[in-house]
């Protein structure tokens, strides 16, 4: 045939290539997405997030807390706390992040 040939580099390379396609494309788990910006009242080594984004990267860690501690009774309630922002939460979400 008459058929172009594809070098290894033009099958990896681009976004259809098979990094873009199937290693770096896939959705994971607890991870999340920002802009970056100065924070006056941070080091130069800290960086700051989002009281959202922090809640919800953290949610097991605080739900599991949550029930550790008594303030829920079961992880259904401790879920349901967490998605309702109630103030217990913040303070759980402190310590899980130390």
């Amino acid at each position: 045939g008459n058929r172009a040939l594809k070098s290894l580099s033009d099958m990896l390379k681009g976004k259809s290539g098979r990094f873009r396609q199937n290693l770096l494309g896939k959705r994971v788990d607890y991870s999340g997405r920002s802009v970056i910006v100065v924070g006056p009242e941070l080091k130069i080594y800290q960086c700051g997030l989002p009281k959202e984004m922090a809640i919800e990267l953290f949610k097991p860690f605080v739900m599991k807390e949550l029930v550790a501690n008594g303030t829920s009774h079961n992880i259904k309630n401790a879920k349901k706390m967490v998605e309702k922002l109630q103030p217990e939460v913040w303070d759980v979400l402190e310590d899980v992040i130390k």
